[in-house]
């Protein structure tokens, strides 16, 4: 029988791995409104299913003083379940040394993010740190750049969310850059490349840390950031919900799974079991409020606006519409939906603001959307109601044509099952840019009121027929036959499904079965493309 002071020292060590920084430093991060790294991987997995790696790991870098070495560097590492599937992550502890980044540090994160490409898992890092340990000097900056390195080699194989708890600045700043997600704490969360004390310095501008890289800068005016929540508990649970749509890698399909039921029974494996199982998950997830109408959302009025949100509520199941960037480039809405319990990416334009014109922001915000659903294999859906690209000399300095080129090479370059359904307008280049059938839609519908053309009727007539309303006895009576002329013989829907570009007109009490049955007919679709080492996406 073995000597109880083996077991003693290992509760020892392990003991000393869990103190974090000590229960002084601990209750400084509660009030500063942050949890601490353990209790963040609690509320991220499952309860009862995290597995520690390396926490007993310390840095064996000389120049450290013995005071700094503590057991496990400053960072939480391991895997777990999230509603029952695997995921790895990395949590960085800010009572250790400020959650700053050395060697050991660094290589803890390398190691379980290697772990999640091998196993073909979602990695989740949490970052709450200060920044590059200076005692380590250049490791530190080794440190970071083979974190980077491996997020450049994930990326597309498996899903990387970086969620922003506490500082991240400088180079540490572009990991969470090269992730598929970014969410970031309302108050207590900063992000930037340069401080406020370097910008005063150089450019004396005053400015505050939130000011300058706070959540509300980076989810509304800088796009950086995707997802904004009030605390770490919120911020989590977003985690979660996104991770439920998501698939483990680009080898498997997005899972089918009802993301309440799953998060009520989350202890219960048994029922997670028959959860994920097709024929629960289906069962389950699929429900479908029809209260409301396309027909009573989408007014005939080409003018007036509406809520393209309602439209998706409309047919998407039940409550299972989860937006992505709502408070950036809100002239485009993304996110994920599921229809029939199956989970698919949507790209509408916003009729509510700038009338759903294509812009800079629009177009890299869904630009960037379309290309993570294609390499995760999530189906994607276009919803078309866009008068054409934003006009004006500030879009075009932007460099409009650069960035409105994204989107179309995105939808263009994407062999994912891809469905377009045109609400109302289609107009130009934003038509074609928004999942036309030639640039690779698999099925392109449009509603009875649908209009496609190269430009609104207004506009039209104004080039085709400018001599004959000049020379017309009553100018504006005859530049409104015009006008009816156009839209009856060139923008109505019927010509453009006579010429092939729509599949179908369809009933608006149709839209969801349409679309259910679109993709369930193209679940099994192969694209063959020409070999190439990689494409040169206009970035």
């Amino acid at each position: 029988m073995w000597n109880e002071k083996y077991i003693a020292k290992l509760d020892s060590y392990l003991a000393q791995a869990q103190a974090a920084g000590g229960a002084a430093r601990v209750d400084k991060q509660h009030q500063s409104g942050k949890c601490t790294a353990r209790e963040r991987m609690e509320m991220l997995f499952d309860e009862g299913t995290f597995v520690e790696v390396g926490a007993l790991r310390k840095s064996s870098n000389r120049v450290l003083k013995e005071s700094k070495v503590v057991l496990g560097d400053g960072v939480v590492t391991g895997y777990g379940k999230v509603n029952g599937r695997l995921v790895f992550a990395s949590s960085q502890d800010f009572t250790v040394g400020g959650g700053s980044l050395g060697q050991c540090h660094a290589e803890k994160i390398c190691r379980v993010m290697d772990m999640a490409v091998e196993a073909g898992a979602p990695f989740v890092a949490m970052n709450d740190s200060g920044g590059a340990r200076i005692d380590e000097g250049v490791f530190s900056l080794a440190g970071y750049s083979a974190i980077m390195a491996r997020n450049v080699w994930a990326s597309g194989v498996i899903p990387q969310i970086a969620v922003i708890m506490g500082p991240c600045a400088g180079g540490a700043c572009y990991s969470p850059a090269l992730s598929d997600f970014i969410f970031m704490t309302q108050n207590t969360s900063q992000m930037f490349l340069t401080g406020p004390a370097v910008v005063k310095q150089v450019m004396g501008e005053n400015i505050t840390a939130a000011e300058l890289g706070g959540a509300p800068v980076h989810t509304s005016k800088s796009g950086v950031a995707h997802f904004m929540y009030e605390d770490d508990k919120k911020c989590l649970e977003g985690v979660r919900k996104l991770l439920s749509y998501l698939p483990q890698s680009n080898r498997k399909e997005s899972a089918e799974c009802n993301c309440k039921i799953a998060e009520a029974a989350k202890n219960d494996e048994g029922f997670f079991k028959k959860l994920f199982s097709k024929s629960e998950s289906t069962e389950v997830a699929a429900s479908f409020d029809n209260s409301a109408s396309i027909q009573d959302i989408v007014p005939d009025n080409y003018k007036q606006a509406y809520d393209v949100k309602s439209v998706i509520a409309a047919f998407a199941d039940a409550d299972s519409f989860f937006e992505v960037q709502s408070d950036w480039g809100k002239n485009v809405v993304i996110g994920f939906a599921r229809l029939n319990g199956e989970a698919i990416g949507i790209v509408a334009n916003q009729p509510k603001v700038l009338a759903g014109s294509l812009d800079v922001d629009g177009s890299d915000k869904a630009g960037r959307f379309v290309r993570f659903c294609d390499a995760f294999n999530i189906p994607l859906l276009a919803l078309a109601d866009v008068p054409g690209y934003m006009p004006g000399s500030k879009q075009e300095y932007s460099g409009i044509i650069r960035h409105g080129a994204k989107l179309l090479y995105a939808f263009a370059e994407a062999t994912v099952p891809k469905v377009t359904l045109i609400l109302r307008k289609a107009f130009g280049g934003a038509y074609i840019a928004m999942n036309s059938k030639d640039v690779g839609a698999d099925y392109v519908f449009a509603l009875p009121i649908a209009q496609v053309a190269v430009m609104g009727a207004e506009g039209a007539v104004e080039i085709i027929n400018k001599k004959e309303i000049a020379a017309a006895p009553d100018p504006v009576a005859a530049r409104a036959q015009c006008i009816a002329k156009y839209e009856e013989e060139l923008m109505n829907p019927y010509v453009a499904a006579s010429m092939g570009v729509v599949d179908e007109v369809i009933h608006p009490a149709d839209v969801r079965k349409r679309l259910i049955a679109a993709f369930d007919a193209l679940k099994t679709k192969e694209q063959k493309r020409h070999w190439k080492k990689h494409a040169n996406i206009p970035l």
